[in-house]
């Protein structure tokens, strides 16, 4: 799709905090969350089923998140519409977002895709907009929100940002790995909250972002965070059920338990904490932490099933 025509009209803003506590803690539509890298062909197939199936699938590619979205979002949606979807990339700037009539393209949408780049960039153009307010919306309503990489690191409402802090205030890039785990040492900003227990990292073993995951978990709420590793997919199911799909793993950190050195402590550890690998068709519960392998996970939908 090409870019919209710049307009003059921009809505006033300010109803952000009221859309996003107005969400449920289990709204009715499920999250693909990809942790980047290449796609599957069956994670993408999956994703569209989610979204209605071939011939009723209708969706929305956002890819704002790099300068080269325009394209790359082009590619995605074709991909798409090759699986039978209704597919069609909306690329937008911040003030496009605040207008009504380019919020209600999403209208109808099964599904709403968030390409990768840097999160920063996309969350930069939606958040606090009638458009960020209109995905929650669909959302709520039953479409399936997906992304990949940058994509998925906006779908928690504490958004790491890839910048570390040094001491002396200097920050660093941690694309490829934090080098401590240490207390107000991760840049983080607000996402999108369409997941709000717990925080979403990506490319996570291939990168090595351990480190920098379990500071977060440790020093601040909700002590819960998920690692997605290339080329795999963690599913939030509308009653706030886990499960994991594709070629590696997601990485659980539950620091809920967790006996935590206090914040007036600088070095930062805790004492308890949970971490669980869940490679594909492994489940985890939020609620109340249980995680269960593919065999354990299959025994127990079958008892389920029979009562």
């Amino acid at each position: 799709m090409t870019p919209l025509s710049r307009s003059r009209h921009c809505e006033v803003l300010g109803f952000a905090l009221l859309a996003l506590s107005a969400v449920p803690a289990f709204a009715q539509g499920t999250l693909y969350i990809v942790g980047g890298g290449p796609q599957p062909p069956a994670l993408v197939q999956e994703f569209v089923d989610l979204a209605g199936g071939r011939g009723r699938a209708k969706i929305v590619v956002f890819a704002m998140a790099s300068a080269g979205g325009l394209s790359s979002g082009e590619a995605k949606a074709n991909d798409l519409r090759a699986l039978g979807a209704d597919a069609h990339n909306v690329w937008i700037t911040r003030e496009q977002a605040g207008i009504d009539s380019v919020a209600r393209l999403l209208d109808g949408a099964t599904g709403i895709w968030f390409g990768g780049g840097d999160q920063g960039r996309l969350a930069g153009v939606l958040r606090g907009t009638a458009t960020e307010r209109a995905i929650h919306q669909r959302f709520a309503a039953g479409a399936v929100v997906g992304g990949t990489s940058a994509g998925a690191a906006v779908m928690s409402a504490v958004m790491i940002t890839g910048t570390e802090r040094r001491p002396g205030g200097e920050r660093r890039d941690t694309t490829t790995a934090n080098m401590t785990i240490a207390r107000d040492n991760i840049v983080t900003d607000s996402g999108f909250a369409l997941i709000e227990g717990a925080i979403i990292d990506q490319h996570f073993l291939r990168r090595k972002r351990h480190n920098r995951l379990i500071s977060l978990v440790l020093e601040r709420a909700p002590h819960l965070g998920v690692g997605i590793d290339e080329s795999t997919a963690l599913i939030v199911a509308p009653d706030g059920q886990w499960r994991v799909n594709g070629a590696s793993v997601a990485v659980i950190y539950d620091a809920r338990s967790a006996t935590i050195t206090p914040s007036g402590v600088a070095v930062l550890g805790a004492a308890g904490l949970r971490m669980h690998v869940l490679p594909a068709g492994a489940t985890f519960n939020p609620v109340t932490g249980e995680a269960r392998l593919p065999r354990q996970a299959m025994a127990y939908a079958i008892r389920q099933s029979g009562n």
